[in-house]
């Protein structure tokens, strides 16, 4: 295999420079300070001391995993739909899935907390017709309907993308055997979509499982979950390196998930018989 050009090589110099000023730099500086203690001394201590956070990684990946089913149960229906419509329609549903995505999470999610809190648009509304409020923001519910809002597109697309992808004369041949409606979705579409499933799964749990500002603003500061808990330990100089101790445990399952994703994004998955 030939080298690499002179101009392929600094084309790719500006990517190299960024990835390792804030990928691997970074990466570099929570292993180190995971290792060491509060005077630069090589220790376990930090990780002795997660278990006191048992309690808030069990909240947070029950959560997670709540949350990416939700994505599921609704997002697969949803691709699946999409993927029927015509072309034109397509681009329109696409376009509407993806439009919250351009305003910032932030935003979004604090758009969110003014529609659904106790004097917001939704309950005021309840109010008018005579109706009890519902008080969301502050309980599980709110957060989780929450992560369900901000990373149901992540659910969706992956899907959509390995449906429209679809050989259609697996369905033809489906149902030239024989096969019903159901029988179809269960033994050829279901199965020939696993790599978008497990995409879409991959790109919901991890920032689900990963984030503090859904849980703050939602949760009305009563939920604390992982990405709190870094935040929190992170301003407090005799817990910083507890709480890199923290993120590195977050990272590992995160290069966990992404593996798990590559693993199977590359398997077009087979026809169960």
């Amino acid at each position: 295999m030939k080298g690499r050009s002179v101009f392929q090589r600094m084309a790719a110099a500006p990517h190299i420079v960024w990835a390792v000023m804030f990928i691997v730099a970074p990466m570099l500086f929570v292993i180190y300070f995971a290792f060491t203690d509060e005077k630069g001394v090589f220790s376990w201590s930090n990780f002795a001391s997660l278990a006191q956070y048992s309690n808030v990684f069990i909240l947070s990946i029950a959560f997670a995993l709540i949350a990416t089913v939700i994505c599921l149960l609704i997002g697969y229906p949803l691709a699946y739909f999409m993927s029927k419509a015509k072309p034109k329609t397509q681009k329109v549903l696409l376009v509407l899935l993806m439009l919250p995505m351009w305003c910032n999470l932030l935003i979004r999610t604090y758009a969110l907390m003014a529609l659904l809190d106790n004097g917001g648009l939704l309950n005021s509304l309840l109010e008018s017709l005579g109706l009890g409020k519902l008080h969301i923001v502050g309980t599980n519910f709110g957060v989780i309907l929450g992560m369900v809002y901000d990373f149901l597109p992540y659910m969706v697309l992956p899907i959509f993308t390995t449906m429209t992808k679809l050989d259609r004369r697996y369905i033809e041949a489906s149902a030239d055997l024989g096969c019903n409606s159901f029988q179809t979705m269960t033994k050829v579409v279901f199965p020939l979509t696993v790599s978008g499933i497990i995409s879409g799964i991959t790109m919901v749990f991890v920032p689900s499982i990963s984030t503090f500002y859904i849980s703050q603003k939602l949760g009305a500061g009563k939920i604390d979950l992982v990405g709190d808990t870094i935040e929190r330990l992170f301003q407090n100089p005799s817990t910083y390196n507890v709480g890199a101790a923290i993120s590195l445990i977050m990272m590992i399952l995160i290069i966990v998930s992404v593996g798990i994703m590559n693993r199977f994004s590359d398997n077009d998955g087979g026809i169960i018989v």
